[in-house]
């Protein structure tokens, strides 16, 4: 750590903002983008500190979105000290402990519901944020064919399957669009759930949050690509999501659970092409071993729907395998 000049210029920074040196740092952890955190110990008190490199990450959405999601009544880390022009900020410790780390079948039932109920007041937020419209999702979308099937099947499709795909992703982003349209975390899943004893659970990595589809964060929690659940607890869930949230969602509980598969598919095929990326390009290999789940989630969805089989049959063609097993898990 001593041959890190970036962690020495971090270390200046917190002994000015913490009016002192003695204080102990180390690493907490590391997501998919260039951010690192940090644990510091001082004066008997725990803070997290983010290191954001400016040139490569902007800290001004963490920032903002953070105290949208605070004043939400939703446990997130409160900012003690910002500093944007060298992407440094110091933050409330939310613990080391992960819905990951804790999530089986005896404690599904209390944490999905302590999620479900934060998810009920962050899309209560009012904000002027980028929308999840046309362009992003496909830009999205073509992810899987630009990292998941060039590069990391070789891959090269022709016209007609092209042609196949697109407009596959145009009807997945007409059942977006057609759902209301509420604040979207974008990543809300048990990774970046902490289990907290106040207020649980305590939500992070929020920074890329948009104006989107109702079932988005739903899809990522209850569809997440860490682990995984029969489709009968999902649909538990998604039915519990349905009564909190009726007044909201303005269509009947059969057509949001097609539209909360559909934007499970969106998701999936996006996620495809994003663990191939970060394997390729950023040398984050452990991502390819969740890739399996995904490709299942995407089989699973494909299979019950007749205007998605289009991509059964492509998968076919492609002699693209999916884990019998994981599959039949999500029946």
């Amino acid at each position: 750590m001593n041959n890190d000049p970036r962690l020495q210029q971090l270390k200046r920074w917190l002994s000015d903002v913490l009016h002192s040196d003695d204080f102990q740092i180390k690493p907490a952890s590391a997501d998919a983008s260039f951010r690192r955190y940090f644990r510091v110990s001082y004066q008997q008190q725990s803070r997290i500190v983010m290191d954001a490199p400016p040139d490569k990450e902007d800290c001004q959405p963490f920032i903002n979105i953070a105290r949208l999601i605070e004043q939400s009544a939703v446990h997130a880390p409160h900012i003690y000290e910002a500093d944007v022009e060298q992407g440094f900020m110091l933050l409330s410790d939310l613990g080391s402990t992960a819905y990951l780390d804790k999530l089986n079948t005896e404690t599904v039932n209390s944490l999905y519901t302590d999620a479900l109920n934060a998810l009920h007041k962050m899309q209560t937020i009012q904000a002027d944020l980028p929308l999840y419209d046309d362009t992003l999702l496909q830009t999205e979308m073509d992810l899987f064919n630009d990292w998941f099937l060039k590069r990391h099947l070789n891959i090269q499709i022709n016209s007609q399957e092209s042609s196949q795909l697109q407009k596959l992703f145009n009807h997945l982003i007409q059942s977006a669009k057609e759902q209301t349209q509420v604040f979207v975390h974008r990543d809300y899943h048990s990774r970046n759930l902490m289990i907290t004893d106040d207020n649980n659970p305590g939500v992070i990595d929020f920074q890329d949050a948009v104006i989107g589809p109702i079932s988005y964060d739903l899809v990522s929690l209850l569809k997440d690509c860490y682990i995984s659940w029969p489709g009968q607890t999902q649909l538990q869930f998604v039915e519990m999501f349905y009564q909190q949230n009726k007044s909201q969602i303005h269509t009947d509980l059969n057509t949001f659970i097609k539209h909360y598969d559909l934007m499970g598919l969106q998701r999936h095929i996006k996620v495809a092409g994003i663990f191939c990326r970060l394997n390729y390009r950023d040398g984050k290999s452990h991502y390819l071993n969740d890739l399996p789940l995904v490709l299942a989630y995407i089989v699973d969805v494909c299979q019950r729907y007749p205007e998605t089989r289009v991509l059964l049959d492509l998968f076919q063609s492609w002699n693209i395998q999916t884990d019998s097993s994981l599959l039949e898990a999500l029946q």
